[in-house]
């Protein structure tokens, strides 16, 4: 006879454990968790077996939290209602079409032909695709690669600014190598963010 689970009892796999310790690199970093609590959490997000035990670990934290741990939905609010507006046929007939002539080889466009993100001041090397925000002028790779190698110093977290974790790590030799060596593979695999909380570019 087979029994019903709610969601919260259904089991997780690694990319679930992976996003959840993700999520608490950044509360760690923003000081909301001092280092015990932060070991004690990511050994419990390890060894979690259920979206239960992983949302417990968020219970007392704002945002960010894993994406798979929505947050509870809120009302729809019905918007009043507007004045109606005079209906206006669509024109018909072919319309005018304005193309911009791609520049000649060799030839930098000017400002105004550049697309979207590209050249931006704000985002030099584009913007997110999934959220839209600006991405780091930090590479993903050779953030992970850093805190491979030189994670017991904390290189790599010091090349993303996340200086708190950064001067943990070095304090605590990378809490003995395991910290820096899990926190280089999930940089490698997830990406993450730098300390002003844009994605870091591949």
């Amino acid at each position: 006879m087979s029994e019903d689970f709610g969601p919260e009892q259904q089991r997780i796999g690694n990319q679930q454990r992976e996003e959840a310790i993700t999520a608490l690199n950044d509360h760690f970093a923003m000081a909301r968790l001092d280092i015990g609590e932060y070991q004690e959490r990511v050994n419990r997000a390890s060894g979690a077996q259920s979206y239960f035990e992983l949302a417990e670990l968020f219970r007392d934290l704002p945002q960010p939290h894993p994406p798979f741990l929505a947050p509870p939905s809120v009302p729809f609010a019905v918007p009043p209602p507007q004045p109606t507006q005079p209906y206006y046929p669509p024109p018909t007939g072919p319309q005018p079409q304005y193309a911009v002539p791609p520049p000649p080889p060799g030839m930098v466009p000017p400002p105004g032909m550049l697309p979207p993100g590209y050249g931006s001041p704000g985002a030099p090397f584009g913007f997110d695709p999934i959220t839209g925000v600006p991405l780091s002028d930090k590479s993903k790779i050779a953030a992970g690669v850093l805190q491979l190698f030189l994670g017991n110093l904390g290189i790599g977290r010091f090349y993303t600014g996340h200086t708190g974790i950064a001067v943990a790590q070095l304090l605590t030799c990378g809490g003995c190598g395991i910290w820096s060596l899990i926190d280089g593979i999930i940089i490698l695999v997830n990406g993450g963010t730098d300390a002003q909380g844009r994605k870091l570019r591949d």
